[in-house]
């Protein structure tokens, strides 16, 4: 079995987003062939927004650093650490209210 260190996955993908233009980094952390699960680590610099899009699955949101606002039509809600969301289904946008590192999961139908 692999482990994976996601404190320190976190640290990087955090340095990597803060010097990127983007101001975001990603990286799956687990995946394979006919799985129907997917998790992927991201980190967004400060006032950056992952605009508008719409989740493949069902899918939940789990903040593990920093503070980020999620948006889905007239509601929102604001994760710290430690906070987890399920995902909407409609449309929605993410902000990092500051340097924030989140972990979405996703169910691959």
């Amino acid at each position: 079995m692999d482990v994976v260190s996601i404190n320190e996955l976190a640290a990087e993908r955090l340095a990597k987003a803060v010097a990127a233009e983007s101001g975001r980094s990603s990286v799956t952390v687990y995946s394979r062939p006919g799985a129907r699960l997917r998790q992927t680590l991201t980190a967004l610099a400060a006032g950056r927004v992952m605009g508008e899009h719409k989740s493949p699955g069902d899918a939940s949101l789990l903040c593990l650093q920093g503070h980020v606002l999620v948006r889905a039509g007239d509601a929102q809600v604001e994760l710290g650490p430690g906070d987890l969301v399920a995902v909407p289904p409609q449309r929605h946008d993410v902000e990092a209210l500051e340097p924030s590192v989140l972990l979405l999961t996703v169910a691959l139908h």
